[in-house]
């Protein structure tokens, strides 16, 4: 079988295909394939949007709302005085929870309008706030705020105050749970409780007292447009009152507060139109306010033992204290012995002034030392002063009940010498001494004090120790008090036009060995001791011993003309 054999060069040349010749263009087969390109790329992005707001969704599931941080919970007790002045605090943080009810619908409003005007309406967070954190988390840039009342209030009460991006979703998931469960009024108020107000004062009542000296309910419209200017920046802001320049950067924000209120109908043209940029009260504060912390230790000792709780509960439970004591009269005291310093070097002067309301027991008056820093202990209360003669008007009548005792003590401390002669005043009837007169509590009243009275003299023997004995005193009417002038003993009385009051002075030791001198004075609306004696360090360290007082100034005159200051301030 022959086999043929083609010429290859007699065979047909194929068609070279178009692919292998040249390669279509990226360009041209993205053009022609678009279609199918942006389909692939729509499903993907769906499905990846589906999976983050499943992941969303789970995440708000399992999102629970934490409680509240212990120091958001914890509240001091603030002490009032007797016309409800601001006296002084004790706890750990100054704040008090006060209800929503009692902060006026002008203030709530002030505060949304400076820091989140869609705060009635909006969800609890803002995106575009949200937005600028994440980007600056992601860049590293400047870190970012809270922006809604509602975000604020949980960084604030319920997570740390770190800037991380896994802090700031958790609280844009809380903040929306928030919301959904919560009313708008709720959120207000746990914010307006919580949020900083500079000067130590966390919560809107603290910082109504801090700055201005009033309960929340009394707040102007103006005073609580400067508390909602202060947020944004407290440490700088709660100088305002005592820096030019931060009381002027912060009137520029309350206008700013107050024509977005008008603006939006929160408060009239009016009330605009009155408002007024308020005076604070001084920052840093002065002197008198460490100085009253002896006042503060007597309530709160009283306080506690009313309601059977111990000091550091009281501290902590948000009460209320209103005292028997008056500001006015204690910082009177506080200016009439300031300066008395003994002449003698390494003797120690000590002044004690009580004042107390015959018939009733208020303790209107307590000083007990110059300087609480370094003598926390009260000479008022707790000193026992060499009585002298002092006592003698007193020890030949028939004391009964409380003050049986007291004419045959040599050292009584200047509280109970002082009840004594109230229940002279009153006419026998003796009043236990008392510095609490209210406690509250989430404004209800959980304490309220009622004098405990006793008859311990009767009548006709009371007035009669207003009889002078040798070495004692006369009584003298003269214009708002009494006046005396010094004879061989002790002080005889000046008569004059005027409400009747009895003074005496008298002590123990005599002459250039005065060791005591006490300065009483008293009628049916007042009883008023000044106490004056003196020690210097004993040969054992950290002790004391009794010293001569010194004789320059005298030591009788300087009694004298403190009562009878003191005396015409109170009428």
């Amino acid at each position: 079988m022959t086999v043929l054999k083609s010429d290859p060069a007699s065979e047909p040349k194929k068609a070279p295909s178009p692919t292998s010749s040249r390669r279509i263009p990226l360009r041209t087969r993205l053009r022609r394939n678009r279609g199918r390109i942006a389909r692939r790329l729509l499903a993907a992005l769906l499905a990846l949007l589906a999976l983050l707001c499943g992941a969303v969704v789970v995440a708000y599931q399992l999102t629970v709302i934490p409680k509240p941080h212990p120091e958001t919970v914890v509240q001091s007790t603030v002490f009032l005085d007797e016309k409800g002045s601001y006296l002084g605090r004790r706890g750990p943080v100054d704040r008090q929870d006060v209800p929503l009810s009692r902060v006026p619908r002008y203030v709530q409003d002030a505060v949304i309008a400076a820091e989140n005007r869609s705060f009635r309406t909006d969800s609890g967070v803002s995106p575009k706030a949200v937005a600028r954190a994440v980007a600056a988390a992601l860049t590293g840039g400047e870190r970012q705020g809270g922006s809604t009342i509602t975000q604020q209030y949980v960084k604030n009460a319920l997570l740390s105050p770190q800037q991380t991006l896994s802090r700031k979703a958790r609280e844009a998931l809380i903040a929306v749970k928030l919301d959904r469960t919560r009313t708008k009024n709720e959120i207000l108020a746990g914010y307006l409780n919580t949020v900083y107000f500079g000067r130590g004062a966390a919560g809107i009542q603290s910082a109504a007292r801090n700055y201005f000296d009033v309960d929340t309910k009394d707040l102007t419209v103006g005073q609580g447009a400067a508390l909602a200017a202060i947020i944004n920046l407290p440490s700088y802001y709660e100088k305002a009152g005592s820096d030019p320049k931060v009381t002027a950067t912060l009137q520029n924000r309350w206008t700013w507060v107050l024509d977005a209120m008008a603006a939006s109908g929160d408060i009239t043209a009016k009330q605009r139109a009155e408002a007024r940029f308020p005076a604070f009260r001084f920052y840093p504060p002065g002197a008198t306010e460490g100085q009253r912390q002896y006042l503060i230790d007597v309530a709160a000792k009283e306080a506690a033992d009313r309601l059977g709780i111990t000091e550091d509960q009281l501290a902590r439970g948000g009460y209320t204290v209103r005292t028997t004591f008056d500001l006015t009269l204690q910082d009177s005291a506080v200016a009439l012995v300031k300066g008395n310093k003994a002449t003698v070097k390494g003797v120690q002067l000590h002044t004690a002034i009580v004042g107390i309301k015959p018939g009733d027991g208020a303790v209107r008056v307590l000083y007990g030392g110059s300087d609480y820093a370094r003598q926390p202990f009260n000479d008022a209360v707790s000193g026992a002063v060499e009585a002298g003669k002092a006592l003698d008007p007193l020890a030949k009548f028939p004391f009964t009940g409380p003050l049986a005792k007291l004419p045959k003590t040599a050292a009584p401390t200047p509280l109970t010498l002082t009840s004594a002669y109230a229940a002279v005043g009153a006419d026998g009837m003796y009043a236990a001494p008392y510095t609490v007169t209210r406690i509250t509590r989430a404004g209800r009243t959980v304490y309220s004090a009622h004098p405990d009275r006793e008859r311990v003299l009767p009548g006709e023997e009371a007035r009669a120790a207003a009889t002078p004995v040798p070495g004692g005193f006369a009584a003298a009417p003269v214009p708002g008090g009494f006046a005396a002038a010094p004879v061989p003993g002790g002080f005889a009385a000046t008569p004059v036009a005027g409400p009747a009051a009895s003074l005496f002075t008298a002590g123990a030791g005599g002459g250039i060995t005065r060791r005591t001198v006490w300065t009483v004075a008293y009628d049916d609306r007042f009883a008023l001791t000044v106490s004056l004696f003196a020690d210097k360090p004993g040969k054992k360290k950290n002790t004391t011993v009794p010293a001569q007082l010194p004789t320059s100034p005298a030591p009788t005159k300087v009694a004298e003309l403190t009562a009878s200051q003191l005396w015409e301030r109170l009428l």
